[in-house]
């Protein structure tokens, strides 16, 4: 299988919220597995499908910015790829969920 991902990737657990497109108010909360500018790997309980839209929320504490307060990335994006729970996993009986980031904006409180 050859590799589909691209640019560097970072292992940041950080909290996601999920926001199903075809779903108006239902949110699932999670956390990333890692990062990347293209794409997020995320660990939630949510039923997401592969090539199905999902819009979510990733918030980076001041410690990844280097700032002072929150920062918080409303991302648009489609699912690429699902992952069963692995119940020996430290997650639990999270799914795994692969998303690629067709667009970003920075939200200001």
């Amino acid at each position: 299988m050859a590799e589909a991902r691209t640019g560097k990737r970072f292992p940041l657990q950080l909290p996601i919220k999920i926001h199903k497109e075809d779903t108006v108010g239902e949110i699932s909360s999670g956390m990333t597995g890692d990062l990347s500018a293209a794409g997020v790997y995320i660990r939630a309980d949510a039923s997401l499908e592969v090539g199905s839209p999902v819009e979510f929320e990733i918030t980076l504490p001041p410690e990844v910015t280097g700032g002072k307060d929150h920062v918080v990335i409303q991302c648009r994006g489609r699912v690429v790829r699902t992952d069963e729970p692995n119940a020996s996993a430290a997650s639990g009986d999270n799914r795994g969920v692969a998303c690629v980031i067709d667009s970003y904006e920075f939200v200001r409180n």
